[in-house]
């Protein structure tokens, strides 16, 4: 229970903290995601260290805080029809690695070049939907969507937990998750779909069937974050991938399951609701 109530506090700091941000818009959001995406990143290379894995450090941090900067959905549209600068940011940044292990090699130059590109994918690249869903369609709209993602995952965490503590059973991923149980993404699955109900018939946005849909896509995404990371950490040895806060281990291990669960939204909305 100590736990809990430790895990419960941290949750209520950092949805406060997170629902400032959000809700004062870009200039606030950018920053925020400049510094998670270093902090994911120093976890990241840490639990690498650990197994003697070695990345482009430098590269990482600057092309990291250039593919936020270019998620800003204010930049004026690419030169070049269906681009975006992200796409752009990261193209400079797999030809800009694959050039310095062909001058500098060193051991495992390969290793090195995938691993660091798998950093760049995984932490500010999904980061970057952060920016896009915010303004999607607009600052007015984008701040309601912004916040479905958000209350899902977190009425998924809390349904799965709960649900799973109590009747969990069978095992979803025994090798990767031993903790969590079928029973318990049902529940998590069960009290997201009320939350994402609730809120869209409450605002008159969506109906309950793309309520459903939704909540089926996002709780799924959001159990998928959680098993990739945890998939990661087993790969490299590693129980939590910080300790940065409390009662939740790193900033990896709270981020993992909005990783997934906001870049879903984003592309719900754009394919379902055929937003620009």
């Amino acid at each position: 229970m100590e736990t809990l109530w430790t895990r419960l506090m941290t949750s209520l700091v950092g949805f406060a903290i997170v629902g400032v941000i959000v809700w004062i818009g870009w200039w606030a959001l950018l920053p925020a995601l400049v510094f998670l995406s270093v902090m994911g990143l120093f976890e990241y290379i840490r639990m690498l260290d650990r197994n003697d894995i070695d990345v482009r450090r430098v590269s990482l941090g600057v092309f990291s805080a250039a593919i936020i900067v270019a998620s800003l959905p204010m930049w004026p549209q690419a030169p070049w029809p269906g681009g975006s600068w992200r796409e752009a940011v990261l193209t400079v940044a797999v030809g800009y690695m694959l050039v310095m292990e062909v001058m500098r090699p060193g051991e495992r130059p390969l290793e090195r070049i995938v691993y660091s590109l798998f950093g760049l994918l995984y932490i500010p690249w999904l980061l970057g939907y952060f920016l896009l869903l915010r303004y999607t369609p607009n600052a007015e709209l984008g701040l309601l969507y912004f916040a479905l993602p958000l209350m899902a995952t977190i009425s998924a965490d809390v349904g799965g937990f709960f649900v799973g503590y109590f009747f969990g059973k069978r095992k979803l991923a025994p090798e990767v998750s031993p903790a969590k149980t079928v029973e318990g993404a049902l529940g998590g699955l069960l009290l997201s779909f009320l939350t994402v109900l609730l809120m869209t018939q409450l605002t008159h946005i969506w109906s309950p069937l793309d309520a459903l849909l939704y909540s089926i896509l996002v709780a799924s995404a959001s159990q998928l974050g959680d098993l990739s990371e945890s998939l990661m950490k087993r790969s490299l040895r590693t129980k939590d991938s910080g300790t940065s806060l409390p009662g939740h281990g790193g900033f990896l291990d709270r981020l993992d399951s909005l990783l997934f669960a906001v870049p879903v939204t984003y592309l719900f909305l754009h394919i379902s609701m055929g937003m620009g």
